[in-house]
């Protein structure tokens, strides 16, 4: 009989913070004061923290971090209507769309197909007297190659700016994403490794200029209220989410190694030559958001999975460069970028996933054959 397994769940996982958080929900509603409050500023305080970062700002979900991020440029004269960012062609679309909501120019560049990750050789090749800054996206729970992204940009004068929506508690080296460019914004989507119960996200650096205009734009473009300097958006984190995320940051790292080990096991004993398996750059920095494979036969495995009892997503089917909100790019050719949107496959990885079940993906994948 077929073990069900199901992608993630999330149900399971959530439903080891009810006790934890119930008595700060209730208190809620004993305030006057439900977004950005007192909530919200303590889990800023601790997040910015556990980044390694002087400030935090809690937002409304991933994409308005990262709008916030180039709106906030544009508001301090570091970057105007017409400028490129050069962004991975392989990214979900919340990464692009931030750039061309703001007027920005996304300029796509090819990823190494071994990492996913943006190729440093690839951004060089692009860069033009318009490009303004590199927006380096930790696909998966892998973090870029930074010192080849800084040397870049600091031989180009350029912004250096991480989109870590995939990356809690991933390092590069000695440093924690969201720590590692001049800015980072973070997605809270509940299926994030550090997920809260709706919408949510989170802009956090070092620079205290550039902390204080995203804040400003996010509230209305209002530094008090009722007062608007700039023109702005509705974007903050209410403080329900706080108080889930504020819990679940506590346990971020254990679960981040239970990924870890999951990971490891998988990596350990897929066997199928069919497959090509995730390559790691060093363990301790990987946090595994996501453990893609890649098949050329991937509509036959994901089907056959299925059968099995084993729940699979694709992430992500088709490329920005096709999608019909870029049409004006589709009938560009980014041939590596292709070939991982028509072969990738994400295998289930979530913190509560028991042995047996992670044995039996292994058993039902090497099983498999055309």
């Amino acid at each position: 009989m077929a073990l069900k397994v199901p992608f993630r769940n999330l149900s399971k996982l959530n439903k080891l913070y009810y006790r934890r958080v119930r008595k700060k929900i209730k208190s809620l509603f004993e305030k006057e004061i439900y977004i950005w409050g007192e909530e919200v500023e303590a889990f800023e305080k601790e997040f910015a923290k556990y980044c390694g970062v002087e400030f935090c700002i809690g937002v409304g979900s991933g994409l308005k971090a990262l709008t916030l991020i180039f709106m906030a440029y544009k508001a301090l004269g570091i970057m105007k209507e017409g400028d490129e960012v050069i962004v991975p062609a392989n990214t979900f679309i919340a990464s692009i769309l931030a750039i061309s909501l703001n007027n920005l120019v996304p300029v796509l560049v090819e990823p190494e197909l071994k990492t996913y990750l943006i190729d440093p050789e690839s951004i060089e090749r692009n860069i033009t007297s318009k490009t303004k800054a590199i927006l380096a996206v930790h696909l998966y729970g892998q973090t870029c190659e930074m010192d080849k992204i800084w040397d870049l940009a600091k031989a180009y004068n350029l912004k250096v700016i991480e989109d870590a929506a995939q990356a809690h508690g991933a390092f590069y080296k000695d440093k924690k994403a969201g720590a590692l460019g001049d800015v980072a914004g973070f997605s809270f989507y509940p299926s994030k490794n550090l997920g809260a119960l709706g919408d949510a996200g989170a802009v956090t650096t070092s620079d205290p200029e550039l902390a204080k205009t995203v804040r400003s734009l996010a509230n209305y473009g209002s530094p008090k209220p009722y007062v608007f300097k700039l023109r702005g958006l509705n974007a903050r984190m209410d403080d329900f989410q706080a108080i889930i995320l504020k819990e679940k940051l506590k346990d971020l790292d254990t679960y981040n190694e239970k990924r870890r080990k999951i990971a490891k096991f998988y990596l350990e004993n897929l066997k199928n030559p069919l497959i090509t398996v995730p390559y790691v750059r060093n363990w301790k920095e990987h946090v595994f958001h996501l453990f893609v494979i890649r098949c050329k036969e991937r509509e036959g495995l994901k089907h056959y999975l299925e059968k099995k009892g084993v729940k699979t997503l694709i992430h992500y089917p088709i490329p920005p460069h096709k999608q019909l909100a870029y049409k004006e790019w589709n009938e560009k050719s980014y041939p590596i970028t292709e070939e991982i949107h028509q072969t990738v496959l994400s295998l289930p990885l979530c913190p509560t996933m028991s042995l047996r079940q992670a044995q039996y993906v292994v058993k039902v994948v090497n099983s498999f054959s055309t």
